[in-house]
């Protein structure tokens, strides 16, 4: 089995910590869920509200998952969980590789080089499906590496229900390849543009693991 496989299949909550920014979704969801079991057992009201809130709170724990990943060798790895979507080549000689996430994803995105963030610029938008063509115009934050292939642009796309992307770490920044470096909420799509030279090791359609899918071809 893939190495790629077998990371997603270990990625469970036995072991795995809580993404950071997940705390104005999940503490609310959770309290509510623990009150309404407290007193169940003496208000049918509450008995009702109990089993949909304590679903709700076990979804959002599995959302907000952050499993650790051993972290793959290669000189691009995938900064998403995910599948990809499309590989389009741009006029100035790049490619671009498009991964969506869905809501059952890992939703933490890392750095697919090691090296210095140069710039985390937040552009507004609108908010349609991540799948469809027009969330190109989303809410985003674009992403700037100075890396050991030069600049590295990657952007984190919004979708319809994801309406938060939450940076963890600011423009300066020395990172590691597959470092955490931010969370976006609920499903999304996640751009990574390969410089003009390096091959696409990936297809569309294939599955990718944050931290072990390698993106490009020696």
């Amino acid at each position: 089995m893939p190495h790629s496989q077998t990371s997603a299949h270990r990625d469970s909550l036995v072991g795995a910590r809580l993404a950071r920014g997940a705390s104005p979704w999940l503490l609310p969801t959770v309290a509510t869920a623990a009150v309404s079991l407290l007193r169940a057992r003496r208000s049918g009201a509450a008995k009702a509200v109990a089993v949909p809130a304590t679903a709700l709170a076990a979804g959002m724990l599995w959302f907000f998952r952050d499993p650790e990943r051993e972290i793959s060798s290669g000189r691009v790895i995938s900064p998403a969980d995910g599948v990809v979507q499309s590989i389009m080549p741009w006029k100035d000689g790049r490619t671009r590789v498009a991964i969506f996430m869905s809501p059952l994803n890992v939703h933490v995105n890392r750095a697919p080089l090691a090296g210095t963030v140069t710039s985390v610029e937040h552009i507004p938008g609108g908010f349609v499906p991540a799948f469809n063509k027009e969330s190109e115009n989303n809410e985003r934050v674009v992403w700037h590496f100075d890396t050991e292939l030069g600049d590295i642009e990657m952007i984190q796309i919004a979708g319809a229900v994801a309406r938060r992307i939450v940076p963890y770490i600011p423009e300066g920044t020395k990172v590691e390849q597959g470092e955490r470096i931010g969370l976006i909420r609920f499903g999304s799509r996640v751009d990574i543009y390969l410089p003009e030279g390096v091959d696409v090791a990936v297809e569309v359609g294939q599955k990718t693991v944050a931290g072990v899918t390698r993106i490009d071809r020696d």
